[in-house]
């Protein structure tokens, strides 16, 4: 079921890419594979997915231990300060970072182990309650401050759009991200560059691609609905 997904998958964002105009290697998948067994995993490892994203530090580490080393482990779910020791050195992105205080706790945990974290900075762009991520308007001025620190690298920008069943529904909100994009590019200096977009999911990854996402996390569109009441 998981190599026919992929597949799936796989055209879907090739023909979101050509409706787009964009070339498909400019588009990252990263199957969320949080709750999902390590079986799973090397399905989807096996059809040729690199790049796994886990919520959970404590999961993608576990993962990270038993699961072959030329995985690129991305961190997608909300991360807490005193998680971040664990996280270091493992994963190849940190996608939800959404405050100074948890961006100077990663500097301070990677300085240590002398490596420089890529990160995002999660922005909460539809100004919802229950989400994590900073309001739009204070994205620049976080991302100025972020930029200072020596072991942290701003990649980019990542949101979580509302859930919808119909895609179009959040195409307002990619637009919002790629314009917030472009303005700061704009006010940044030429040698300070942001270059990934993390944003789509199973229920909106080709609108997101077609407005400029560089990263899509697909989860439920891989390896299918998720039982909660299992431990991985």
């Amino acid at each position: 079921m998981i190599k026919e997904n992929l597949k799936t998958v796989e055209e879907n964002i090739k023909a979101a890419c050509e409706r787009a105009g964009r070339k498909r290697e400019d588009v990252t998948l990263i199957a969320v594979s949080k709750t999902k067994p390590v079986e799973d995993i090397m399905e989807a490892y096996e059809a040729g997915i690199r790049d796994f994203g886990e919520n959970k530090v404590q999961e993608l580490c576990d993962k990270y231990e038993v699961l072959p080393k030329d995985i690129r482990w991305h961190m997608i779910g909300h991360l807490q300060k005193n998680k971040v020791k664990y996280l270091i050195g493992k994963t190849v992105l940190i996608h939800g970072v959404d405050s100074y205080e948890l961006a100077c706790e990663i500097n301070k945990r990677s300085e240590q182990k002398n490596v420089v974290s890529d990160i995002l900075i999660e922005v909460n762009i539809a100004n919802e309650e229950t989400k994590f991520g900073i309001r739009p308007d204070t994205a620049f001025a976080l991302i100025s401050q972020i930029m200072e620190l020596s072991y942290v690298n701003v990649k980019g920008l990542m949101c979580i759009a509302p859930y919808v069943v119909v895609s179009e529904q959040n195409r307002e909100y990619f637009q919002k991200m790629l314009k917030l994009d472009v303005d700061i590019t704009n006010k940044l200096s030429n040698n300070r560059r942001m270059d990934v977009m993390s944003m789509g999911m199973t229920c909106d990854y080709e609108t997101a691609i077609e407005e400029g996402a560089t990263m899509v996390r697909v989860g439920t569109g891989i390896f299918g609905e998720r039982d909660y009441s299992k431990k991985t």
